[in-house]
């Protein structure tokens, strides 16, 4: 495909980009270079005061981000398959895509990610771009295809039996292959050249998104020096000990500091990056990077859960009526703590048989990149604990149809999943490590009732934020089981208080205010460094 816009690599745009705003601050947090206590001028929005789309959208167009923005991703925000009816089009359930869509909400905009679904080729026209039969965004969707071999080193590989257990702590030990690093290199080259044939000017604004994806900064800065590159790192980022088993870490480290921004989760994420950066060549890039806690997209106005509700959830999942509800929406991963949990509820109904019969554990599990032996295991071990318990409690003679855990193993939609929120009297987030987790704060945003309590993981990035949770040790069997018991026995004004002040964290961080925080950053530092930060030198280029 031919390139709208290309430039060659040591080509310079001096002096301020015309489409850069000038009222920008000299300081920005995160790496001490830069800090984000200036006020903007009256009558101007800053990104901590924005809140939902509409006030994105104001921002974005003050900023001055214009018509050239991109966002690149693995997933795709929409996924076509056939049907008996035709095809249809499925949307990943979350706030993410939602916000990232509002970041795109003007005529002009881009969104490149890999193609899929089974009908995602027939969308498509010549350009590989869907067509507006197909997409109802004012956006433009550009997918890349990726063969069985790209899929299985890029994705399978490198990704995920790589860089996702390096990056998080758990058993499960990474694996990492000469080949799959190939076929990560390649791909990213390919996400990078798209980025490169879709920009419409010399200076887009790139907004790519997460581990897969760590090569394209440095690859579309090679082609356009003054694109404002922000880039975001959705999962934890591990510690020095750790990040230096990688044996391309310096390449990963270069790509990353070619952005403009790079964005992470928590503070200590942040300080373990800040790590691994000090380890490199001073001259690997001049990217500033802090950390952006991803949120939700606050609900609007929400009634009340209607008095049916808790009943219909318990019909729909086949659970007993009148028990209080534990739940967990989970995908069925390693990293989630699924074991731990059912194990602490059994070792609950073991210390308090007043329980047996009362409570239930609904575990909503979906099924997570099912060709890997990892996930296969966990899946299997959390099916033989949900076994395990459910024959060691249920007594039919004593609680007739009671079962202690019901196991979904299997997605469920968007309203589903808050209906089980708002039916539930707990909800357990165990994770062994977590960049963020959502789940905690989707709970947290259905609950317009205050009631219900958290059960929530230290280990993960949103304990940070919700501190009136009951926060665990997501290892520490029986200081969950106390957890789930102080949960089940909490006071409807102790529900209330604490449920009142997380949901005043959550609805002030939204994920709106978390892309407006991103970009504004990086458009205001562009802006003063004329948009093009030190090509990353350490490991040179990536292929």
């Amino acid at each position: 495909m031919t390139a709208r816009y290309q430039t060659h690599p040591t080509t310079r745009v001096r002096g301020n980009p015309a489409h850069l705003p000038t009222h920008l601050p000299e300081q920005l947090p995160g790496d001490g270079r830069h800090g984000r206590n200036h006020q903007p001028p009256a009558g101007l929005l800053a990104p901590d005061d924005v809140r939902d789309s509409a006030d994105l959208a104001r921002l974005l167009e003050q900023l001055g981000c214009g018509d050239d923005l991109i966002v690149v991703s693995n997933r795709a925000p929409c996924i076509h398959s056939h049907t008996p009816d035709g095809i249809a089009a499925q949307r990943p359930a979350g706030g993410l895509v939602t916000a990232l869509e509002a970041v795109l909400a003007k005529e002009g905009g881009c969104w490149i990610a890999h193609g899929s679904g089974d009908a995602d080729r027939a969308t498509c026209d010549e350009r590989d771009h869907v067509r507006k039969l197909y997409l109802d965004a004012p956006y433009r969707l550009r997918r890349l295809w990726l063969d069985e071999d790209e899929v299985a080193g890029y994705y399978d590989g490198l990704s995920n039996e790589g860089l996702w257990p390096l990056c998080h702590r758990t058993d499960v030990e990474p694996t990492f292959r000469a080949a799959d690093w190939e076929h990560y290199v390649r791909v990213n080259r390919r996400f990078a050249e798209a980025v490169v044939a879709e920009a419409a000017s010399a200076r887009p604004v790139v907004l790519v998104q997460d581990y897969h994806l760590a090569l394209v900064p440095q690859m579309v800065r090679e082609r356009l020096p003054e694109a404002v590159i922000v880039l975001f790192w959705h999962i934890p980022f591990p510690a020095p000990q750790r990040l230096a088993r990688l044996p391309w870490r310096e390449q990963v480290m270069a790509g990353l500091l070619a952005s403009t921004v790079v964005g992470l989760q928590t503070p200590a994420d942040l300080a373990n990056f800040q790590l691994a950066r000090a380890a490199c060549a001073q001259d690997i890039g001049a990217a500033h990077v802090d950390a952006y806690p991803i949120s939700i997209a606050w609900p609007g106005r929400q009634e009340l859960p209607a008095p049916g509700l808790g009943d219909e959830v318990r019909r729909r999942f086949g659970i007993a009526p009148g028990v209080r509800l534990l739940v967990g929406v989970d995908r069925m991963d390693y990293t989630k703590g699924i074991p731990e949990r059912l194990q602490a509820f059994e070792l609950l109904l073991e210390a308090r048989p007043e329980l047996l019969g009362q409570v239930t554990l609904l575990q909503i599990g979906a099924p997570c990149r099912g060709a890997l032996p990892a996930y296969q295991e966990i899946a299997r071990q959390v099916k033989a604990l949900t076994d395990r318990i459910n024959a060691r409690f249920s007594n039919h003679a004593v609680h007739g149809a009671w079962r202690p855990v019901v196991l979904h193993a299997a997605s469920a939609n968007a309203a589903t999943v808050s209906d089980c929120y708002r039916a539930s009297d707990v909800c357990l987030v165990t994770s062994l490590h977590d960049g963020m987790n959502l789940v905690a704060k989707e709970f947290v945003a259905a609950r317009n009732d205050l009631r219900g309590a958290l059960v929530l993981s230290r280990q993960a990035g949103a304990a940070a934020e919700l501190e009136q949770a009951l926060l665990v040790e997501p290892r520490d069997i029986a200081g969950i089981a106390r957890a789930i018991g102080h949960a089940l026995d909490m006071s409807p004004q102790e529900q209330m208080t604490r449920m009142r002040a997380m949901r005043g964290v959550v609805s002030q961080n939204t994920v709106f205010g978390w892309a407006a925080r991103l970009l504004g950053d990086g458009m205001r530092i562009a802006a003063g460094r004329g948009a093009r930060p030190a090509l990353a030198r350490l490991g040179q280029r990536a292929a």
